[in-house]
């Protein structure tokens, strides 16, 4: 009995230790009407200087564009990408739990971007150095990052003066939510992203929001991620996504398609991880981007 409560108050330590924030960072304080907004990011800088180098990542949980799994693909990914030398964003982004659909998302996404470039200095980043990864509906919210930065500009709407690029430098959709097209979509997704009724689930706005319709000819390099038995969207979303990246000609992008591995699976250390190191591969296309050392 003792030997099993010391091994859990160990457990314990090293989960604690490993979900600590070094640095919560507010993304609405200073901007006027936008104060109340309680979306923040939570930095995890790399302990070891060594490593370091100069890259950031904000990071974008799932949850159906409904809520967030924080600790099962934020946390563990920001320490993941920490121990490798990049700082990591952990992005609290707006949802519909809250009664948020779109533009909040994209404007939480967005002020993250900017303040993160602007603050390169502060956090020992380089801003040329700054992606995405996203999971599940997260993964849709990232690589309408990468396609809207032009198009949609939701800082200028809100009267944000914006002097740095809206665009990432690399986008990393898991298992992502891309399409809104009836016969694949994450119906879930869609209605919390686009709001419920069919004034708001036109088929325009359908085409609007669906990722794979919407690549731009900058889109940044990006790294698919998907499982064949994937019970929660639909594979066929992240094939279509790399076939537009294809027929555009998108340098520098990558399908990492296994055969098994579910939904949810996160960085977490599970039987996916462990048969796969599926982590590992994401390394080696970051260092060849030189993003990592």
């Amino acid at each position: 009995m003792k030997k099993l409560l010391i091994t859990l108050a160990i457990s314990f330590l090293i989960t604690f230790t490993s979900f600590s924030q070094e640095k919560t960072i507010y993304l609405w304080r200073n901007v006027k009407g936008m104060e109340k907004e309680q979306s923040v990011m939570f930095m995890h800088q790399p302990k070891d200087t060594s490593k370091t180098c100069k890259s950031a990542v904000i990071i974008c949980p799932g949850g159906s564009y409904h809520h967030l799994g924080l600790r099962s693909e934020g946390n563990t990914s920001a320490q993941w990408f920490a121990q490798n030398g990049v700082t990591a964003f952990m992005l609290k982004y707006r949802t519909a739990e809250s009664c948020y659909h779109y533009p909040a998302m994209l404007e939480d996404i967005q002020r993250a971007i900017q303040l993160v470039r602007e603050n390169a200095d502060e956090f020992g980043i380089a801003p040329a150095k700054v992606g995405l990864i996203g999971f599940s509906a997260g993964g849709h919210l990232v690589t309408m990052a990468g396609e809207f930065h032009q198009t949609h500009n939701e800082l200028e709407k809100l009267g944000i003066d914006c002097q740095v690029s809206l665009r990432p430098d690399f986008v990393i959709p898991v298992y992502p939510v891309v399409s809104m097209q009836d016969d694949i979509a994450h119906r879930w997704s869609r209605k919390s992203l686009l709001g419920f009724g069919k004034k708001k689930q036109t088929q325009e706005r359908k085409d609007e929001f669906s990722t794979e319709l919407n690549i731009p000819d900058d889109m940044p390099p990006t790294y698919v991620v998907v499982c064949d038995d994937d019970p929660v969207v639909i594979p066929e979303n992240s094939l279509r996504l790399y076939e537009a990246l294809c027929a555009k000609n998108i340098p520098n992008c990558r399908l990492a398609h296994y055969e098994w591995g579910g939904h949810g699976f996160g960085m977490m250390n599970n039987a996916f991880m462990q048969e796969f190191h599926w982590n590992e591969s994401l390394y080696e296309w970051l260092r060849e981007l030189g993003m990592m050392n």
